[in-house]
């Protein structure tokens, strides 16, 4: 879906609006009532957010800023990651600027739903309480929701955690994963379970040897350990596989699709490989 394409989506949809709203001639045509829905009081043709992203001409993202290699601050303190560079094709597609917001991963949904930022894009985990209160995108990289230890530590798989400190960011899917069935069998061994403001000082505690592992990401874990030079182990039995995707706000739909539409784009002209290849070493994106 081209820019123009969009905007002529736009347009027929405020079109439709405003044919609703009274402002001159007949109800609303096919293209923007779905066959089957009400006439003049189908959700398609009240979705504005796609055309409120096009009018105001940019996508405010929302991110935790330390959550390397997909979105955290390089040394000029530049925001900068895979999710960043996606994002920027995305924008382009879209015909508007994208702009990164840093909020508190606690309140990402508070900051979506309040309308300071426009999506939530971050290495941002797929869950079912997600998909009941925002809309979800498709997904775009597969992750899988690991153990980090130290080395010379006895731990070699989830079962050896028995009585050990657990590690975890505050706010991410894997806190959320402890109180899941997933992760119900975990959270009853551990002895304790420490909360982190981000994956760093997570693992900063797993060099103090105050924490036993650290619960998260292994797409994450696997880029510090090779840009901090660390001897970390990732272990192989991981909780559980999850789906990253953007988060929008429940009913965002034509926004949704545009994004959605945007990405199948550019992973069939080569651009997602290319941005995958230059953070990860090869093509780790999942978008059909």
């Amino acid at each position: 879906m081209k820019f123009k394409r969009l905007m002529a989506m736009a347009a027929a949809a405020a079109m439709s609006v405003c044919l609703l709203a009274g402002c001159g001639g007949s109800k609303s045509d096919d293209t923007a009532t779905p066959a089957g829905s009400a006439a003049g009081s189908g959700a398609e043709a009240s979705d504005q957010s796609l055309q409120y992203i096009l009018d105001k001409g940019e996508l405010v993202l929302g991110l935790d800023d330390s959550f390397p290699p997909m979105g955290y601050r390089d040394d000029n303190n530049e925001i900068i990651g895979f999710d960043i560079d996606v994002a920027t094709a995305v924008c382009e597609k879209l015909g508007v600027e994208l702009v990164t917001q840093p909020v508190d991963w606690d309140s990402k949904e508070m900051e979506l739903s309040a309308k300071n930022i426009d999506c939530i894009w971050n290495g941002l985990s797929v869950s079912e309480e997600r998909k009941q209160s925002m809309n979800m995108s498709i997904p775009y990289m597969e992750n899988h929701m690991a153990l980090v230890v130290r080395p010379d530590d006895s731990i070699k798989s989830i079962d050896d955690m028995e009585g050990k400190v657990l590690a975890v960011q505050s706010g991410s899917t894997a806190e959320e994963a402890l109180e899941s069935e997933d992760g119900a069998a975990l959270n009853d061994m551990v002895a304790s379970v420490n909360s982190f403001d981000d994956n760093l000082t997570a693992l900063m505690d797993l060099d103090t040897k105050a924490s036993d592992a650290v619960l998260m990401d292994d797409v994450v874990a696997n880029y510090l350990i090779e840009q901090n030079n660390k001897d970390y182990v990732v272990l192989s039995d991981f909780l559980y596989a999850e789906d990253y995707a953007i988060a929008f706000r429940k009913g965002d739909d034509a926004l949704t699709e545009a994004v959605n539409e945007a990405l199948r784009e550019l992973k069939a002209d080569g651009t997602l490989e290319e941005i995958s290849t230059k953070w990860f070493g090869s093509d780790k994106t999942t978008v059909e």
